[in-house]
């Protein structure tokens, strides 16, 4: 399952892993204009932990889900 809510400055995502235990903590993606930010509630840690992925982090992450194993450097379109 998950949730999208649109704030003043970004979109909001939250996975929540609803499968078969164990279950993790659910995972919020805030999109801005300029990052992406990932965070989870770590309980060993008793805080939340946060990744922040540029736009060409973003973009080489979403280009990775879709290839074989191997090393790769995109090209930028001319739109980018």
């Amino acid at each position: 399952m998950f949730t999208i809510e649109h704030e003043f400055d970004s979109t909001i995502i939250t996975l929540v892993d609803d499968g078969d235990a164990p279950l993790q903590e659910d995972v919020s993606i805030n999109a801005f204009a300029e990052c992406v930010t990932v965070e989870q509630y770590d309980a060993r840690l008793d805080n939340v932990q946060k990744i922040t992925l540029s736009m060409a982090q973003l973009r080489d992450l979403a280009a990775a889900m879709n290839l074989p194993e191997g090393s790769y450097t995109l090209i930028p379109s001319k739109q980018d």
